[in-house]
């Protein structure tokens, strides 16, 4: 016997549980298929994550020929970062294997978790909404993974340079361990991947009516203060790496602000329709 669809409508709590279990039993599987795949290609996966440790990587090689050009003494140009990675426990290599395997499935996976979590939200709204937020979860995708790829190759870079030739004394001896290393790779990656979603989470504020561009505009300088506390968190405190970080979120600020006109605009155009 064919399974009748409910109306969204006539939907209890309970139904509405249930549908949102099935989809985040989706998205684990998908997560944890991805999973599997990142856990047997170890020595790829490994060799990104251990990339940064060399200073052959990319953007140690370019801040060392501006520094070159300009004639500067730079820690960025040298043959190796002064520092070892070591596993002090029994199964730290095997736990952090496993637990690296893991996000790289939800970093992997966040475009099938956003569907999954479009398709739990898409019924509840009006068609013409749904029409206004085509796009969304290819836009959110791209500019998740554009933070990704800016914390991978700008914020984890200059953190892990930083911390890991930083010393109090010549008598100690930077030997980070392995969990504290890969830490510090994925709160950069992570984090610069959330706040990339800048842009899309004012667009549903605004379409709500909880943020307007008056507000945004307002609150320009508050939100200056939060960003540069942002950036010293996940950054090294020095006023390079910060800057680094807080233009590209001030950047995604003022495009937020013009995204906000875009849809106070349309609201408004639908309004005058409806009255007409």
């Amino acid at each position: 016997m064919a399974k009748v669809k409910k109306d969204p409508n006539e939907m209890s709590f309970l139904d509405h549980l249930e549908i949102l279990r099935w989809h985040l039993i989706r998205s684990t599987l998908a997560v944890v298929i991805v999973a599997c795949v990142a856990f047997v290609m170890k020595d790829f996966i490994f060799g990104i994550i251990f990339g940064p440790k060399s200073l052959d990587f990319p953007t140690y090689q370019f801040f060392c020929n501006v520094a070159t050009f300009f004639g500067i003494t730079s820690d960025f140009c040298g043959d190796e970062l002064p520092f070892t990675i070591q596993s002090r426990l029994m199964a730290g290599q095997f736990s952090a294997h496993i637990w690296t395997s893991i996000w790289a499935g939800v970093i992997v996976g966040f475009p099938y978790i956003l569907w999954e979590l479009w398709r739990f939200i898409s019924p509840g709204l009006y068609e013409k909404e749904r029409k206004y937020s085509r796009g969304f979860i290819l836009t959110a995708s791209l500019l998740f993974f554009m933070g990704v790829l800016f914390g991978y190759y700008v914020v984890a870079p200059l953190s892990i340079n930083f911390l890991g030739t930083y010393q109090v004394s010549d008598v100690v001896n930077n030997e980070i361990d392995l969990a504290s290393y890969i830490g510090t790779v994925r709160s950069a990656v992570i984090a610069c991947g959330i706040m990339f979603e800048l842009p899309i989470i004012i667009f549903f504020l605004t379409k709500v009516g909880l943020v307007t561009p008056e507000i945004l505009k307002k609150y320009r300088k508050i939100a200056l203060v939060i960003v540069l506390i942002l950036s010293a968190i996940i950054t090294p405190p020095d006023i390079t790496s910060q800057i680094l970080v807080a233009v590209p979120v001030l950047l995604l600020y003022q495009i937020s602000i013009y995204i906000s006109k875009l849809v106070v605009k349309r609201e408004a155009k639908k309004e005058l329709k409806n009255a007409k």
